[in-house]
């Protein structure tokens, strides 16, 4: 018995909203696979990350629906953490659990970016400021 497995949905045509059809392209999908590492970790701030990532993704249902229906083994599909094809709320460590719980664990991507544009900035405006 041979089984075929899809590929991820990566781009989807959106006809509902516009006229005319174009291609929504999935926020993690850079097409150099950059960001694989990040959804596929064992860190929890880096599926933290890929969470948040998701969060603003037009694909993120589609994602979710298609890798619940490939029974994904692992990784941050669609937003949730998947284990053997499961959405999971939490990775448990390896290990005894601690006495004491665990922080909340909250990233935000877009104050992120905001944050990294502004020190950008900052730092062009001092760069001018020595040369002039």
């Amino acid at each position: 018995m041979t089984m075929t497995l899809e590929a991820p949905i990566t781009y989807i045509s959106d006809t509902a909203t516009s006229p005319a059809p174009k291609k929504l392209a999935a926020r993690c999908a850079d097409g150099n696979g950059t960001l694989t590492p990040l959804f596929f970790s064992d860190e929890n701030v880096d599926i933290a990350r890929a969470k948040a990532i998701c969060t603003r993704c037009p694909l993120s249902a589609s994602c979710l629906d298609g890798a619940l229906e490939r029974l994904e083994p692992w990784g941050v599909w669609g937003g949730e953490l998947i284990d053997n094809g499961q959405i999971v709320l939490d990775r448990r460590p390896r290990g005894r659990p601690s006495v004491l719980p665990r922080a909340i664990l909250v990233i935000d991507e877009d104050r992120t970016i905001r944050s990294i544009a502004s020190v950008s900035e900052q730092r062009s405006y001092e760069i001018a400021i020595r040369v002039a």
